[in-house]
């Protein structure tokens, strides 16, 4: 699969994102049957027999469904993840269409991937890692931005998407408080290929998140973010509740070890504390990702009608051009 075949198979140029604790193949069962990518990371199974179980329930629905989307596995290729190797006999098992990967180079899994004819994504927050992923071959960049959920950027989405697309011509992915089709819209237009979308995604029913994780992502707005290293010693967006009632001080640095492994004591870290990004205010129900989809579809073509009467129509209210007839 070439991105270009990627794209095509697409009915929206979103990826639902892997989420730690929250995306299962239930959701990228359904966020691929949809009409987007549905991912989750490997961290989330405890054991390799687990992950090698998931695997093939997602490829035993999905290739029954060739309408389907392609979906995606996230690899945490950080030098802690002492499973790395056995995750990447799993994927060339199952050969999952795209791999994604994240707190470490993508070198580690290019070939295995390449060699069944899957594309690789590197998670990336800077630019000098992103021209690091490149240099390794990478297909394309998930470029992290502020705003983002769990492990968060600090680059604006717009001047990252235009840093990497002046010497990248791959597949750019940016995420970071989007959640909406107009979000998404205005990130195709910056020369985003694609969209990075979890914490939209966690309040369905498909998500493996425990249910006060979801009740509190509903009830919660962009006010009740905070951005803290103090639980794994990485700044991640976290919602501020979560922290105050387990007695975490967020504005805390920590004395935490960074540690992406599969093992209890560092799950643990996550188990009560709960991530998301800042598209917090326009999630204010439970739903499942089949009407979340729809309603993305609306709005993103809304957008681009939009645009279209910007730009044909003349001359318009320079404060709301959209406006004009």
């Amino acid at each position: 699969m070439t991105p270009s075949d990627l794209l095509a198979r697409l009915r929206l140029p979103v990826v639902a994102a892997p989420m730690f604790l929250a995306s299962g193949p239930e959701l990228v069962i359904a966020a691929s049957r949809a009409g987007i990518v549905g991912s989750f990371p490997t961290p989330n199974c405890r054991t390799v027999e687990q992950l090698d179980d998931w695997l093939t329930q997602i490829t035993t629905a999905l290739d029954a469904e060739p309408e389907a989307a392609p979906w995606a596995l996230n690899l945490i290729t950080h030098s802690t993840n002492a499973r790395l190797g056995d995750d990447l006999e799993m994927v060339a098992k199952h050969q999952p269409p795209v791999v994604i990967t994240a707190l470490g180079s993508p070198k580690p899994v290019i070939e295995t991937v390449h060699a069944y004819g899957g594309i690789v994504l590197a998670d990336v927050v800077s630019l000098k890692l992103a021209r690091k992923a490149a240099d390794a071959g990478a297909d394309g960049l998930v470029c992290v931005s502020t705003g983002a959920g769990g492990h968060t950027g600090h680059l604006s989405p717009l001047s990252f998407i235009a840093a990497v697309r002046a010497s990248f011509d791959g597949l750019v992915c940016v995420g970071g408080g989007i959640a909406t089709g107009a979000g998404i819209a205005g990130a195709v237009a910056a020369g985003a290929d694609l969209v990075y979308m979890g914490t939209r995604f966690l309040a369905t029913p498909e998500s493996i998140a425990i249910e006060e994780h979801k009740q509190m992502v509903v009830d919660s707005g962009i006010d009740d973010l905070v951005v803290s290293a103090a639980v794994t010693g990485t700044p991640a967006s976290w919602l501020r509740p979560s922290l105050e009632a387990v007695g975490i001080d967020p504005s805390s640095a920590g004395a935490i070890d960074r540690n992406y492994s599969s093992e209890m004591s560092n799950i643990r870290r996550w188990k009560d504390t709960w991530a998301a990004g800042q598209g917090l205010d326009n999630i204010n129900a439970i739903e499942t990702t089949a009407e979340i989809v729809d309603r993305l579809e609306v709005e993103y073509d809304a957008a681009w009608q939009r645009a279209g009467r910007a730009l044909n129509v003349g001359p318009p209210d320079p404060l709301r051009p959209w406006c004009a007839e």
